[in-house]
């Protein structure tokens, strides 16, 4: 076969893939995607919704780059909600139920749209590497495809077996093959590799739930999005709903416990800790009565749910026995079995900062390869591996987010920094800046570096400075200009807060809890006045949630800033490549070992390695000069 040579070639057309794919192509490149079946591209493997708890932070920052997981989520979700809205703003985060077809065939079209991007349905087994440098890959129908970076974003495919009860297949979905080969010839370079495990549960037909006695969750009256640009708005939603386990399913499940692959010791890879299978679940928390399940629509236009929370690799029988246990599953009629999968990945201290292979230059990782589990978490690596594969070939410096600045860079930063030996999955408690990291700025933090690199566009970038300005005039308003009491107390009243005896500034009234702005703005006529001005303005929304969060958390949004900027000061401390750390005497053996093996690139990385200790940091500092 004789293939064109490409710039970068991107093994695996999963969620990591096909960021990575389009986001080195949009950026002058030519990109080849190599993806198992065409008709599985974006294919949501396990529940069928974008974002969740820091997911959707996550998201929003992709979409903030220029990239696609937030305009396809849009394009094809049917339900919207603002989880933790009781809570802070740091913790608000948008998830969206998706249509699962719908989302995979959004995806086709805007990779197909892209004019240098190029899909080829294949398996890669091999890579094609001269001098330590990799020139390409080995496909499975025998032909070689050059090019000058390959980028591996394989997801579960990589020697995937498939685990039911006892019953065991090779897989990397179910109904689909897995791809062997690969992780064999990576050996050969001295990437070094291991296993994880994760799972799927049941899908139902709807047809034949009760769902009278389930509990319904509707999504948000006022559904919110995830793009920053004109996508969209959604219309109409399906609902959710919740159900619960009791102690019959669960003596059930323990009746399946003797050919579990869980507890037989079939299954070797490491599990999700935070998603665990339910047999998982009844084992390590025995005590519980019941655990929760979400029970979530496939899509418009189907009666297939999904029982997220059911996750199983139990044999068949007892999975439905134990289903048709559970209040409103009586008479539940299963589509498909759960199942877990084993499959290979590689452990990512092996990594630059910029997702690029320490073995193999122009090699690239991102996804599930890495440890990570989750839609989002691998499409924000995979941008940053195309966009970074692309920037080494044009000569430039690679792109790495800061913790400060974005969840994508805690990500980043705890995998090649900590590495995983289980599926790692992000939260919002990992971010030591959560307050700045927030899913309603993530625009302002990300959208500048985006359109300098090239991956937002220029209406971005005049969207982000339309809202900026809007913020700007909001926030010298309500700082400048005075309540009267006769306008706001009855609203103050109601509100449950003390009353003011005397005129007192907007912003100041904003900082009790009580108080949010659009009801202030509905009580006060001079606020309606002036605010009403701006409400014809597409970013007035958004706008006025950020000035009002500004406002409320101005506190505790400076202090982190300092700590913030401190912290920095240390990632400008750099650490050179060549330092042989084996010969500090006054650091233990285990921190020059990790020292040695992660090789930091500044002080501050070296002082989040797990084992370094604040007197080895000091050692350091010493033979710096500092």
């Amino acid at each position: 076969m004789v293939f064109e040579r490409y710039d970068v070639i991107v093994v695996g057309g999963g969620h990591a893939g096909c960021e990575a794919a389009s986001a080195a192509a949009r950026l002058g490149s030519r990109v080849l995607l190599v993806t198992l079946n065409l008709s599985t591209i974006a294919q949501m493997s396990c529940n069928p919704a974008m974002g969740g708890i820091a997911k959707g932070q996550i998201v929003r920052e992709i979409d903030a780059l220029g990239g696609f997981s937030g305009i396809v989520t849009d394009h094809t979700m049917i339900q919207f909600r603002m989880l933790n809205r009781s809570k802070g703003p740091a913790m608000w985060s948008p998830r969206a139920q998706s249509d699962r077809i719908k989302f995979s065939q959004k995806w086709q079209e805007i990779l197909i749209d892209i004019p240098n991007l190029h899909i080829w349905q294949d398996g890669v087994n091999g890579l094609v590497v001269e001098e330590g440098k990799v020139k390409g890959v080995q496909t499975a129908m025998g032909g070689k495809i050059y090019a000058r970076a390959v980028i591996i974003t394989s997801g579960t495919f990589l020697n995937g077996k498939i685990h039911v009860g006892k019953n065991q297949m090779e897989g990397g979905r179910l109904g689909e093959s897995n791809s062997s080969g690969l992780t064999r010839d990576l050996l050969k370079y001295g990437i070094e590799s291991d296993r994880l495990k994760t799972g799927t549960p049941v899908r139902v037909d709807g047809r034949s739930i009760n769902f009278e006695v389930l509990t319904e969750q509707e999504g948000d009256p006022t559904p919110g999005k995830f793009s920053y640009l004109d996508t969209p708005p959604l219309k109409k939603q399906r609902s959710c709903y919740l159900a619960y386990t009791n102690q019959k399913v669960h003596d059930i499940l323990r009746e399946g416990f003797a050919d579990s692959p869980l507890f037989t010791g079939r299954i070797q890879g490491s599990g999700p800790r935070y998603c665990p299978s339910i047999e998982d679940k009844i084992d390590r928390f025995s005590e519980r009565p019941r655990h929760q399940l979400f029970v979530e629509p496939e899509g418009f236009d189907t009666e297939e749910y999904y029982i997220n929370g059911f996750s199983s690799s139990l044999p068949i029988d007892t999975q439905i026995k134990a289903l048709q246990a559970i209040e409103g599953f009586e008479h539940a009629r299963v589509l498909r079995p759960g199942y877990a999968i084993e499959y290979d990945y590689f452990p990512p201290t092996q990594l630059e900062f910029s997702l690029e292979s320490r073995h193999v230059s122009n090699l690239y990782f991102a996804g599930q390869v890495n440890g990570t589990t989750g839609y989002e978490e691998a499409a924000g690596q995979g941008l940053m591996a195309g966009i970074n594969a692309h920037r080494k070939l044009a000569g430039e410096d690679p792109v790495v987010l800061k913790r400060s600045e974005a969840y994508i860079g805690v990500l980043i930063d705890d995998l090649v920094t900590k590495g995983t030996r289980e599926p790692y999955r992000m939260f919002t408690s990992r971010a030591e800046f959560r307050i700045l990291l927030r899913q309603d700025n993530a625009d302002k933090r990300l959208t500048r570096l985006g359109y300098e690199i090239g991956t937002a566009g220029r209406e971005r970038l005049e969207k982000l400075e339309r809202k900026e300005n809007l913020v700007r005039k909001m926030t010298g308003f309500l700082e400048q200009h005075n309540a009267l009491p006769e306008a706001v107390n009855d609203y103050l009243e109601k509100a449950g807060t003390s009353l003011i005896q005397r005129k007192a500034r907007y912003a100041n009234l904003l900082l009790r809890p009580q108080v949010n702005l659009p009801d202030l703005i509905a009580q006060d006529h001079t606020l309606r006045s002036y605010f009403h001005g701006f409400s014809g303005e597409d970013v007035y929304q958004e706008a006025l949630e950020s000035v009002e969060i500004e406002i409320k958390y101005s506190g505790y949004i400076e202090k982190e800033r300092e700590i913030a900027e401190k912290i920095t000061r240390l990632e400008d401390v750099r650490l050179n490549k060549d330092i042989d750390y084996m010969s500090f005497k006054a650091i233990r053996m285990e921190g020059r070992e990790k020292l040695q093996q992660i090789k930091p690139e500044n002080i501050g990385q070296a002082a989040r390695i797990s084992g370094i200790t604040p007197s080895d940091i000091s050692v350091l500092l010493v033979h710096l000069g500092r």
